[in-house]
């Protein structure tokens, strides 16, 4: 066996696997027998997990964009299959910590681990004095299986760099096999619009989610692509990857998505030029305060947009600021208004994680409903990564989800300022700005209650705390001992 096979044997033995998967699932499903293929390939996922959990990782990674929601009974429903992946990785690394107690304490004392784990800690609260604990638990648990695979167990895997290059590529190749399909079934629909927002379907449920992961990958994928060593086939695959990333991102017709990569593309110019972390979010804070002060001025403007969503891309761009005619704009401050009810009345403990959906028909106000509202809870949550928490857990749970973004934003421009090695600052720089895109399109859907976003969001996160802990910093000479050098230089 060649080097190269040796030091890729995991992330090899997870494309056989995941080739497997993909093939008998679209051969088997069909003749109602995928029951039959699930035994010895859950076997075969078994064996992987107890005998190397990072294989276990990359292999859940490679098949999250390929995984689609199947009902086990009513009322619980599972992303398949990674969900059953995610809670044996759980059970074994569980498992594990407590077995070998090897679970290195100076990521604990981060500060990034220290809000996760709040955050989780006030989630568990919450579901105890929900509106609907049944809804709150199983949302809990799902959470659970979300953050210690992807972001507790990858701080640790994330130790070895090889380890954060190989997870980026198996979610990133499999996410572009989705895009390349997606983009075949746009071709000859370029003029029916809802025909354009369900091209992804059934990997992803809409055009929100497929744009969100696209642009979460956008500025990751730029830094493999300019700053890869590789040569030979890696380098021209590497760019039909980007390429297609950056297609999909076009054909999403997520205005969310785009506005997020414009957004991570003015602040990498922010951090270049050098401004500090504190003066960009003293600049986001006074331009929302700006709004509020004239959001009489603001609002009667955009109102007289009556552009709607359109294929047609400039019409789509001046569709963001409709909020007279556009059902998805209307719609999204028809939930937001009916979340900003819900939290006034349940302002400290919230109704319960992931009960909105359930509750906040009562709220709606008939001069607000659009076209697509409904009663029956079924299209989604508070559509927005910050308003949601307020709504389920009180102002703690939003304040805790904040606390989370900006110490992690904040650690990974450190990380580019500081690391030793330019390769690492460069690689922190990435995962920033590809977490920042996520930060922006949080103002306008959550998505952490998926598969599809939170495996990437919490391995992002893991990479930027690992990168913190393990990687060596420049030398600073304090001020002091730098005047007593100049002394003894003098005195030479």
């Amino acid at each position: 066996m060649t080097p190269w096979f040796k030091k890729n044997a995991s992330i090899l033995t997870a494309v056989i696997v995941t080739a497997a998967f993909v093939a008998l699932n679209f051969v088997l499903l069909t003749k109602d027998i995928y029951w039959l293929f699930l035994l010895p390939l859950a076997g075969l996922v078994i064996f992987l997990f107890v005998a190397k959990l990072e294989t276990g990782l990359l292999l859940t990674a490679l098949l999250t964009p390929f995984a689609v929601d199947f009902a086990l009974m009513p009322g619980m429903e599972l992303s398949m299959p990674v969900e059953p992946m995610m809670i044996l990785f759980t059970v074994m690394f569980i498992f594990r910590v407590l077995i070998e107690r090897s679970y290195d304490r100076r990521l604990l004392r981060h500060p990034i681990t220290i809000a996760v784990m709040a955050m989780l800690a006030w989630m568990l609260v919450t579901s105890c004095t929900s509106q609907l604990p049944a809804v709150s638990f199983k949302y809990f648990a799902a959470r659970l299986w979300f953050v210690i695979p992807f972001f507790f167990a990858s701080c640790q895997i994330f130790r070895n760099a090889d380890r954060v290059r190989q997870f980026v590529f198996c979610y990133a190749f499999s996410l572009v096999a989705v895009i390349a399909i997606s983009t075949a079934k746009t071709l000859g629909n370029f003029h029916d619009l809802q025909t354009l927002h369900r091209v992804m379907q059934p990997f992803y449920n809409d055009h929100t989610a497929y744009g969100c992961v696209i642009a979460l990958f956008t500025p990751v994928g730029f830094h493999f692509l300019v700053r890869n060593e590789g040569r030979g086939w890696l380098r021209p695959m590497l760019l039909v990857c980007f390429a297609l990333l950056i297609t999909g991102l076009f054909f999403s017709y997520s205005r969310a998505a785009w506005i997020s990569v414009c957004g991570a593309i003015a602040v990498y110019f922010a951090i270049r030029m050098g401004m500090k972390v504190r003066w960009m979010l003293l600049g986001f804070a006074l331009l929302v305060t700006v709004f509020f002060v004239y959001q009489s001025d603001v609002l009667y403007k955009l109102g007289k947009n009556k552009q709607d969503s359109s294929y047609d891309i400039s019409g789509q761009v001046k569709s963001i600021s409709n909020i007279s005619t556009d059902a998805s704009n209307l719609e999204r401050l028809n939930r937001w208004a009916s979340a900003i009810r819900m939290f006034k009345e349940h302002p400290l403990l919230g109704t319960g994680p992931g009960t909105y959906q359930f509750l906040y028909a009562s709220y709606q106000r008939s001069y607000q409903l659009s076209v697509i509202s409904t009663n029956s809870g079924n299209r989604g949550n508070a559509h927005s990564e910050y308003i949601g928490p307020l709504t389920e857990q009180g102002v703690p749970g939003t304040l805790f989800m904040l606390s989370i973004f900006l110490t992690t934003f904040a650690t990974g421009v450190r990380v580019y300022r500081t690391a030793a090695d330019v390769r690492v600052s460069r690689l922190a720089l990435a995962f920033t700005l590809s977490l920042l895109t996520y930060y922006i399109h949080g103002v306008f859907n959550n998505f952490l209650d998926t598969d599809k976003l939170s495996v990437p969001f919490w391995a992002f996160t893991a990479v930027i705390v690992a990168l913190d802990v393990y990687s060596e910093k420049k030398s600073i000479i304090p001020e002091n001992q730098d005047s007593e050098n100049l002394r003894s230089l003098k005195k030479d």
